[in-house]
């Protein structure tokens, strides 16, 4: 049978050789022949090329030449270049080990706006990096966050420095502007206590207390400690705890761990739910009870909460599930409850680390007055006890923790 026959650029040069002497070739010739074709490497790509691989998804996004980069007066302009450490990472996940004092969400943000170049390209979030490439940042330094106006409201300040501020937020007064409270609120009140607050997210707040929920709230006064303040919550590291006033005889220390979510039917409240609700975890211990003879058969029970985590309506919704609902909960507490017009709850020590020097803080609000009053007729009436001050701040004068009070 007879093989193919064989063209190369060679047989082109040359004239073409008789088929005779082709087929004549010595055999050992022929083999060494297939065996060199065999034996030859495929060509090695020039490494250039496999270096601009990556570049190349990055170019062809680009429609026209990079403009300069100049920053206005309100942003900050920084170059760096992406060490070798953060290749084949996405830019958006190392940002945020490159700017750790900014969350990942606002650095997100700032990179879908544009803020972000990568080798003088807007490149998206999942772009992976090679290393040795240039970034360019345009950061706001003076952004203005709300619409909110100032309005003067005072403010019960227990700490204030130039990066963190505490208060005492006083029960009826709404933390964000929304639906129905479109001023009158906390952040009003912030904007005009601190104007420079209006450029940090939501004012500075970090976290929420209900309207009718008196106690010590903390507030960054830069977008820097708002991000370390929110890190401390998010790892619980920051530990917040309430005082509240229940229904019903608290004998003994316990914890609730039901996950929590909206409510299947009435959506403006929360409930314990099985399925696609956030872990929820309060620990509840007794602090001081009130009963007996002269309460006539009815039961009351002043509880310490501490919080593990921060979920809506947490506390009022933990309470309730283990029957011991919150004094003056309209939304879960008994019905025809007329002993308190708001929910008996008080947020009444926060412990944080400073978020610039990192030294441990303690924190303390007193009871509101009108808290303070009930319990003193619950005394009167349980045992005719003489009218107590207790800020509940006497077993930590000897922690080695710095406390800070307020007096009411």
């Amino acid at each position: 049978m007879k093989k193919p026959l064989k063209v190369s650029a060679s047989s082109v040069a040359k004239p073409a050789k008789p088929l005779s002497a082709v087929a004549k070739a010595p055999p050992a010739v022929k083999k060494a022949t297939r065996a060199k074709t065999a034996t030859k490497p495929p060509p090695t790509p020039e490494p250039a090329a496999v270096a601009a691989t990556p570049r190349k998804r990055v170019q062809a996004k680009k429609t026209q030449d990079p403009a300069p980069i100049v920053a206005l007066p309100t942003e900050t302009l920084q170059t760096l270049f992406i060490p070798e450490s953060l290749s084949d990472q996405r830019i958006d996940a190392a940002l945020a080990q490159l700017f750790p004092d900014h969350s990942r969400s606002r650095l997100k943000g700032w990179l879908e706006e544009g803020r972000v170049t990568l080798d003088g390209v807007v490149v998206p979030p999942k772009t992976k990096l090679v290393g040795g490439e240039t970034l360019h940042t345009r950061f706001p330094s003076g952004e203005v966050h709300t619409s909110a106006l100032a309005e003067d409201i005072p403010i019960d300040v227990i700490y204030e420095d130039e990066h963190l501020l505490v208060i005492n937020k006083p029960p009826g007064l709404v933390v964000h502007p929304g639906a129905g409270n479109r001023d009158g609120t906390l952040l009003n009140a912030l904007l005009h206590h601190a104007p420079s607050l209006a450029g940090v997210v939501r004012a500075g707040i970090v976290h929420r207390l209900d309207k009718d929920t008196s106690g010590v709230m903390m507030v960054a006064k830069t977008p820097e400690a708002q991000t370390k303040l929110v890190r401390q919550l998010q790892s619980r590291s920051a530990s917040r705890e309430y005082l509240a006033l229940v229904h019903g005889e608290v004998k003994r220390p316990n914890t609730v761990s039901n996950s929590m979510g909206r409510h299947p039917k009435e959506r403006t409240k929360m409930a314990i739910v099985s399925f696609g609700g956030k872990a929820a975890v309060t620990h509840y211990k007794p602090r001081e009870n009130f009963g007996g003879p002269a309460m006539k058969g009815k039961h009351y029970s002043l509880v310490e909460c501490k919080l593990e985590t921060g979920r809506t309506h947490q506390i009022r919704v933990h309470m309730a599930s283990v029957r011991h609902p919150i004094v003056g909960d309209v939304t879960y507490g008994k019905r025809g409850d007329t002993l308190f017009d708001r929910q008996a709850l008080h947020a009444w020590r926060l412990t944080l680390a400073h978020p610039l020097t990192g030294e441990i803080k303690r924190f303390v609000a007193p009871l509101a007055n009108d808290m303070k009053f009930l319990l003193t007729e619950l005394r009167r009436e349980r045992d005719n006890q003489p009218d107590i001050e207790d800020d509940f701040d006497d077993d930590f004068d000897d922690s080695g923790v710095e406390v800070i009070y307020v007096r009411g």
